[in-house]
């Protein structure tokens, strides 16, 4: 098995289980990890955390394992298919969802790292897009969301130029949400955990869908008016909104 799943009350953790690997995904993992996503999609979490074993949180694609197969095409093939399925229902999923980032990450693990709501990252993690080393094109969604997350220019220079970025700068640029001490990752993790819990879980679910909408500003708005106005019949914003009055 190549991707654990625990939920812990209202916590699921996915976890990355190749770690003599760096996590380095193949068809197995991919597969396993669109399984595992769509048994967190059916269960009572509020928040899923995606963490990985070892030093490493993912070195993208097996290259190994491609050229093992005696056909690189074909097996991108299969392989990008089955990861781009996993890392589209990880999107999809209406739970928020943080990356607990420990080590290097490089290739089709900055996708699977994007995909996420917020990624918290050790000191020790560092960022490489790696593809142009192979020469092959990016994977696994980063095109799709590094622009976003970093700007237009600093996307283009990131995979054109193929430097690796460190902890800090992944932070400043904004890669990933924040950098800690390695040994404060899992209390930092942790902390972000909470606070999406004192959010209440409609409106974590709802503002997340909400960040996620297209359409134009009117349609927008209205969404956000209608998104408010559910959210304040629930019990836990009746509780905080007298509880914030009553101050």
């Amino acid at each position: 098995m190549s991707v654990g799943l625990e939920v812990d009350g209202r916590v699921a953790t996915l976890m990355l289980d190749r770690p003599d690997d760096l996590n380095a995904i193949d068809i197995d993992l991919a597969r396993e990890l669109e399984r595992r996503v769509g048994d967190i999609a059916a269960s009572d979490a509020q928040v899923v955390v995606l963490a990985a074993a070892g030093r490493g949180f993912c070195a993208g694609g097996d290259v190994r394992a491609m050229a093992a197969s005696g056909d690189p095409s074909g097996y991108l093939d299969q392989l990008v298919d089955a990861a781009h399925r996993a890392i589209f229902a990880l999107r999809a999923l209406p739970q928020p969802t943080i990356a607990r980032v420990q080590g290097p990450v490089a290739g089709g693990g900055i996708g699977l790292m994007l995909a996420c709501d917020i990624a918290i990252a050790s000191e020790e993690a560092h960022v490489t897009p790696a593809y142009g080393a192979i020469g092959l094109t990016p994977d696994c969604g980063g095109t799709a969301l590094i622009s976003d997350a970093i700007g237009d220019r600093r996307a283009r220079a990131f995979f054109l130029l193929g430097d690796r970025v460190d902890a800090e700068m992944a932070a400043d640029w904004g890669l990933v949400t924040r950098t800690v001490a390695h040994d404060e990752l899992d209390a930092a993790v942790d902390e972000a955990v909470q606070r999406i819990f004192s959010q209440g879980a409609h409106a974590s679910r709802e503002t997340k869908r909400l960040l996620g909408l297209n359409g134009t500003y009117a349609e927008r708005l209205a969404a956000e008016h209608r998104a408010i106005v559910s959210s304040a019949r629930t019990e836990h914003a009746k509780t905080r909104i007298d509880a914030f009055a009553d101050r």
